[in-house]
């Protein structure tokens, strides 16, 4: 019998794993891929790591221009970590990407033992961070940032979009010892280039003042909290944006004056569980320094997180910019 059934074209992506822009939102491809291909240019020792995740982390960018410096590890994460402390000791500087959970979870003893105990100088780029995929908790890493603020030796840097991404690239190759990162891979919106945005490690930036509210966010949440500010304007609630790329170590500093402004709510927005990141982080700051403003924390819930369409998980889960504005609004009463 023959098939005559006619077949639709297969898309090359799909709602579970689309880009976190928005509809007609500026983005840049593959920021990642070529900020790492201009360090290499400048800097020898460089050399790019994956383990089978090349296409799909930008590091395939890398690959084409330096092949002769490219390690494909195969599906094989703990020899991927392993390898890359070997490449150190021996004076390169390997950056290593996968997808966070399998960075994070799968490899943790080696990233541990490895790469932290003797402080090298190992970059770790991981996609895929918090709920940027809808494929459910075996690819949904909610937890990465906990895991890796208790790591000790370890910077963690969670950068908002394309800006942030193409100048913490130089910014921790500078740094001397292991830095973990969150990866925004393919088209990557680019919010930041308004703000007069400049990454630093360990600097935390307000991009936007407001007498009501204190939104402190990292990564794609920043975002978020931009567009809620803005939404916000409408009904004359003035919304201030404290971004912290670095959560790790954290710009205590500068948090501590801005929550210490009277009259404002603080509200910390996170891509991650409720439980071991930004905002237990910032929490834990604003107690031990006796500030102590009305707090508020937009996170993901403690629970293995369902499968679907990213749009609507965002939504169902609050990280949404709708949910988040309308979740603010409810707060000031």
């Amino acid at each position: 019998m023959n098939d005559t059934t006619t077949k639709k074209p297969r898309l090359k992506t799909s709602a579970m794993i689309a880009s976190i822009a928005s509809e007609g939102q500026v983005t840049r491809s593959a920021p990642f891929g070529n900020a790492l291909v201009e360090l290499a240019r400048a800097r020898q020792n460089v050399v790019g790591m994956t383990a089978d995740l090349g296409k799909y982390t930008d590091l395939h960018i890398f690959a084409k221009e330096f092949p002769e410096r490219y390690y494909q590890m195969g599906m094989a994460e703990q020899l991927l970590m392993g390898a890359a402390a070997g490449f150190a000791h021996e004076g390169a500087q390997p950056w290593v990407t996968t997808y966070a959970v399998f960075g994070t979870r799968r490899a943790y003893d080696f990233m541990h033992q490895a790469i932290a105990e003797d402080n090298l100088d190992v970059k770790i780029v991981c996609a895929l961070p918090g709920l940027t995929t809808g494929y459910g908790p075996s690819h949904q890493a909610a937890e990465d940032l906990a895991l890796m603020r208790a790591m000790p030796n370890m910077t963690v840097i969670d950068p908002c979009d394309a800006l942030d991404i193409e100048q913490m690239v130089p910014a921790i190759a500078a740094h001397k010892g292991p830095v973990y990162a969150r990866l925004l891979r393919g088209n990557v919106p680019a919010v930041l280039d308004e703000y007069d945005y400049q990454f630093e490690l360990g600097k935390a930036k307000l991009l936007r003042d407001g007498a009501e509210v204190l939104v402190i966010a990292s990564g794609i949440m920043t975002m978020r909290a931009l567009e809620a500010a803005k939404a916000l304007e409408a009904d004359n609630v003035g919304v201030a944006v404290l971004h912290v790329p670095t959560i790790k170590p954290l710009d205590t500093e500068t948090i501590l004056r801005e929550a210490r402004r009277t009259g404002r709510m603080v509200v910390v927005a996170e891509n991650h569980s409720v439980i071991g990141g930004l905002g237990e982080a910032v929490a834990t700051t604003l107690l031990t320094a006796g500030v102590t403003p009305m707090y508020r924390q937009i996170a993901l819930p403690d629970e293995f997180l369902a499968a679907g369409a990213l749009p609507t998980l965002h939504d169902r889960y609050g990280i949404s910019t709708n949910v988040m504005a309308n979740t603010i609004k409810r707060w000031l009463g």
